[in-house]
């Protein structure tokens, strides 16, 4: 009796551990390939909650005039951004991201002068409240908050205080992926505009190795900011109570005329490619849909890295 016994623990644990490596496999095979959004990264990322670390260096051509309440101004110029995100994955439903920081230099060719400094820093938690790796499902929701750290100089720091909830979508069918994060950025005071976005994304999976991309983002602005008197480096600090757009996916004017331009919309087309189990190398050429003197972009290249531990 206790050889049968033993016997059957035997064969159950064997079971048991068969049953969850196929859970790990099927985990494993439905989200291995999926790959990060590479557009408007401070808001967008996967829903999946990862450990990784996530540096970024972003090149955007300034449009040649902006819309101002005194006509159009000339521009031009551009500025670049070196940044670092990081996330850490509490477990497989929730992590803690780092969501923006930096350095930015701005180089415009008129009417404003050069100048760089550090963005704001902004962190938060997501966490999946569905995780379905059978069916190759992640939902998230997701909460960022962004504080004033940053140099005025580079349009950022201000008295600006947001916080950012969002619902994030990743969604595999074989080798295709379907992202969608959509939300809110709240100011907390009205040195800031509020404002809706919406970003899409799909790929392809090429030979585990080749990740073709399109994306495409929204912002809307549903409140307008006070237009005070701030980043005095620009214009004597009268840009917010001028300009007749909000600054999209990296910094908010608090403008109190950007009802006038209320949304912006962008595509960006790239690729990312997987050198190494863990790595990532992604790039995207962006454009807006919009008019371009209706925001801060001509154009922006985007090129960064993904290393998932």
């Amino acid at each position: 009796m206790h050889t049968i016994a033993h016997s059957s623990k035997i064969v159950i644990a064997a079971v048991c551990g068969l049953l969850a490596s196929n859970v790990s496999n099927a985990e494993e095979s439905a989200f291995s390939n999926t790959i990060r959004p590479v557009t408007n990264p401070v808001y967008f990322d996967s829903a999946l909650p990862q450990t990784q670390i996530h540096p970024i260096f972003m090149w955007q051509n300034m449009p040649s005039s902006i819309s101002t309440q005194a006509g159009n101004l000339n521009l031009g110029g551009d500025f670049q951004l070196y940044a670092l995100q990081a996330e850490l994955a509490i477990n497989e439903r929730f992590s803690i991201v780092a969501a923006k920081d930096g350095y930015l230099v701005f180089n415009p060719d008129n009417t404003l002068v050069n100048a760089d400094g550090f963005a704001n820093l902004a962190a938060g938690v997501k966490w999946a409240f569905i995780y379905d790796p059978e069916d190759g499902l992640v939902v998230s929701a997701k909460a960022i908050v962004e504080l004033p750290t940053g140099n005025t100089d580079v349009w950022q720091g201000g008295k600006y205080y947001s916080i950012a909830p969002s619902i994030g979508v990743l969604k595999t069918w074989e080798d295709f992926q379907f992202s969608n994060e959509t939300g809110f950025i709240i100011s907390t005071n009205d040195n800031g505009s509020d404002e809706f976005f919406t970003s899409l994304h799909a790929s392809y999976n090429l030979w585990d190795l080749v990740y073709p991309l399109v994306e495409v983002n929204y912002f809307q602005v549903i409140s307008t900011g006070n237009g005070g008197n701030r980043f005095g480096a620009q214009a004597g600090g009268a840009v917010p109570s001028i300009i007749n757009f909000e600054g999209g996916d990296l910094v908010n004017f608090g403008a109190s005329n950007s009802s006038v331009y209320s949304s912006i919309v962008t595509a960006g087309v790239g690729f990312r490619v997987r050198p190494l189990k863990s790595i990532d190398v992604g790039a995207a050429f962006e454009v807006p849909l919009t008019q371009t003197s209706h925001n801060l972009m001509q154009n922006r290249i985007t090129v960064d890295l993904v290393w998932n531990f």
